[in-house]
């Protein structure tokens, strides 16, 4: 993966740039951790407050109290009516593209930031103005080494690739296979960030 801090201080820079151009940025992110290191980073960098879709408050909150630094954020859904978003940064899961909620921000710049964000198609397939790579999970090379160190015989794999990772390690000599979960795909869009998404709309715009 490239530089987490190169990627938090692209985020950053795209905002102020957006900013200047008096637009609204919308930076699409998971709900559970990722928007919450995203805020973090942004935190260290001295970021002005912060607007929040419904579905990242609690989670926000949490992590707050559990002593994580982040900007001060307000909440979308709390914004007086005819509240101007030029210039502003809205944090928001992916469900909310193209969805109602998104008309109240005139046409801003948008973003999305995950590790899927590595393939190009991706972006233009998620319509995004900007694509920035900010993972939390491990790389091929580092999953590899990891089983290496376990010294595990049997390996069951799961999320993501898991067929293509099983037959690399059944080439190694190992006794792999995918194991089938409830969460399967590619995990952009998994059960719990779709339930903390969908189940709160922040209301109409």
């Amino acid at each position: 993966w490239p530089d987490p801090e190169r990627e938090i201080d692209a985020i950053y820079a795209w905002w102020q740039s957006n900013r200047r151009a008096g637009k609204a940025s919308v930076l699409f992110s998971y709900a559970f951790g990722k928007a919450q290191r995203v805020l973090n980073g942004l935190a260290r960098r001295g970021a002005d407050p912060v607007w929040l879709h419904g579905a990242m408050i609690t989670l926000t909150e949490l992590y707050r109290d559990g002593g994580l630094e982040l900007p001060p954020t307000r909440a979308v859904a709390e914004a007086p009516k005819g509240t101007r978003y030029a210039g502003e940064l809205i944090v928001a899961p992916p469900s909310a593209r193209g969805s109602t909620w998104m008309r109240r921000f005139g046409r801003p710049s948008t973003a999305f930031v995950s590790g899927w964000m590595t393939l190009r198609g991706r972006r233009r397939q998620r319509s995004v103005d900007r694509g920035f790579i900010l993972s939390d999970h491990a790389d091929w090379p580092a999953l590899i080494r990891t089983v290496e160190e376990t010294g595990a015989r049997r390996v069951l794999t799961t999320h993501g690739y898991s067929d293509v990772l099983a037959r690399y390690l059944r080439e190694r000599g190992l006794d792999a296979e995918p194991l089938e979960t409830l969460y399967g795909g590619d995990g952009e869009d998994s059960a719990v960030e779709d339930l903390g998404a969908d189940s709160r709309d922040d209301g109409a715009p």
